[in-house]
């Protein structure tokens, strides 16, 4: 009788025992599953983000190049404009050189004025 006493409780121990690796197999399963859907979803969060940095990027870039533009053209503006007045007061002393000749102006009126365009070319 002990013999058959000892064969029910191992079948006991073997059953809870099959119980138990079923069950960590079915919460494995579980977690599995789980991970599976978190993993979809940080892919689906990381696609998400990247597309919105990379259309901040493109807008941030075309805006950086409007201003670049806009600045050269400032600039190409500025020295045209420089250009201009410089070619002006380069004209009017040339005037003022013709009008000394003339006896209109002095020596010393002429490099007055002349020393005033000068300063500022």
């Amino acid at each position: 009788m002990a013999t058959k006493k000892k064969v029910g409780r191992i079948e006991r121990f073997l059953k809870k025992a099959d119980r138990a690796i079923e069950d960590g197999i079915k919460r494995a399963d579980e977690a599995l599953d789980d991970a599976v859907e978190f993993g979809g979803m940080a892919a689906n969060q990381a696609k998400k983000t990247s597309k919105e940095l990379r259309d901040k990027a493109i807008k941030e870039k075309a805006e950086i190049t409007t201003k670049g533009i806009k600045k050269i053209n400032e600039s190409i503006a500025a020295v045209k404009q420089a250009t201009i007045k410089t070619n002006e007061e380069l004209t009017t002393l040339e005037k003022l050189g013709e009008l000394r000749k003339a006896g209109v102006l002095t020596e010393k009126e002429f490099q007055e004025k002349k020393k005033k365009i000068l300063s500022r070319i």
